[in-house]
This record gives C-alpha cells, sequence and structure tokens, in this order.
C-alpha cells in the first residue's frame, strides 16, 4: 500500500506524540482519547521572466530575486496565452488529523481520493487540485516508561515511536485505533502583466 511510507514518516511527530512547532488543537469533545490537528499553509509569487512555447521550458523569478526553469506538462493546455511579465501566483495548504478511537473491531486499511478543476481552454491558466488520504492503524504497544508506542499498519508492518508526550499514551490502550487523515490542496494562477 503506497500510503503506509507517507504516513510512517509523519505519525512520529503526530499520532500519539506531538511537535512543539506545530499548531496544534485538542479536541475538548472527546477528552479520553487523543485527537490532534496540525495545519500549514504557504503562497508563493513569481514573475515569467521567459517562455518558450515549444518546449514549454519557463523561467519564473520569485520574490526573492531567484530564477527558476521549469517545464510545464502537457495538462496546462492554456500555456499559450502566457507571456513574460504575467505574475504566477501558488498556494498550498496540508492538514492532518489523527484521531484515537477504541477498537471497534473495525480492519485496517487506507485510502484517497482527489479532485482537481483548471480554467476553461482558452482563459489564462489556473487550477486547483484537492487530494485526501486515509489510513488506520491499531495500537500494538504502550511502554509509558519510555515514552514509546508501537502502530500495527495495514500490510501488518509494526514501527515503534517516540512520544513527545507522554500524557497522551495514558490516553490511549493497546488495541486502539488511530485514524490519520491528510489533506492537500493546491491551487495556481497567472495574471497578465499590467498594461504600460
Amino acid at each position: 500500500m503506497k500510503l503506509i511510507g507517507k504516513f510512517t514518516a509523519i505519525v512520529p511527530v503526530l499520532a500519539l506524540s506531538l511537535g512543539a512547532s506545530l499548531a496544534l488543537a485538542q479536541d475538548a469533545a472527546t477528552p479520553e482519547k487523543p485527537h490532534i490537528t496540525a495545519s500549514q499553509a504557504g503562497e508563493l509569487t513569481a514573475v515569467v521572466e521567459s517562455i518558450n512555447q515549444e518546449t514549454r521550458q519557463v523561467v519564473l523569478k520569485t520574490e526573492d530575486g531567484k530564477l527558476h526553469e521549469i517545464t510545464v506538462g502537457p495538462e496546462a493546455r492554456n500555456l499559450p496565452q502566457v507571456k513574460a511579465g504575467d505574475t504566477v501566483k501558488a498556494a498550498i495548504a496540508r492538514k492532518i488529523d489523527v484521531q484515537v478511537y477504541a477498537d471497534d473491531g473495525a480492519e485496517l486499511g487506507s485510502g484517497a481520493m482527489a479532485a482537481a478543476g483548471r480554467t476553461a481552454e482558452g482563459e489564462m491558466p489556473g487550477g486547483m487540485a484537492v487530494e485526501t488520504e486515509v489510513v488506520t492503524a491499531r495500537v500494538a504497544e504502550i511502554n509509558i516508561e519510555n515514552s514509546t508506542f508501537k502502530l500495527q499498519w495495514p500490510d501488518n508492518s509494526i514501527e515503534e515511536y517516540k512520544s513527545m508526550q507522554p500524557e497522551n499514551l495514558k490516553r490511549a490502550e493497546v488495541g486502539d485505533i488511530v485514524q490519520i487523515t491528510y489533506t492537500e490542496a493546491f491551487g495556481i494562477s497567472v495574471e497578465p502583466a499590467a498594461a504600460e
């Protein structure tokens, strides 16, 4: 399952442990089991320095003055509308939600869904995409003394993690289900250069 790798990298920071640098919200409605939410968002603005319509090579200048050369794929059907001097704006948002539940006999699993859209043909390029992935794991072991816990993933692999907030370990039990939902949204638009 392709999701397992991504989530096993995220869980050490979240799940039953918390990273101090993340903006987190504790769900007051269910204080008996850990529920953690973290989000991150960012924006980027760049100006088109040059564009080669035949090779689809675009050179962008970001706000820090650095140049970045990219090759635009065929899915960007409105590339012919882009000219040097146009402004490219991109935004990305990520959210992860980790909820621990008492075991209800559910089987472990994972799944994903995605949605995307783009501007109509002939308009300035723009689009957005949203992808959500969900995976469940089972708490296989909790070691309060060492502040560690182990999770069993849908492929039956078991990974051990260090908790950064051991009090969360006291609110969970072996056999509990950990549901991790990761959502990523991306949007991009191109605005024509101001008329001189």
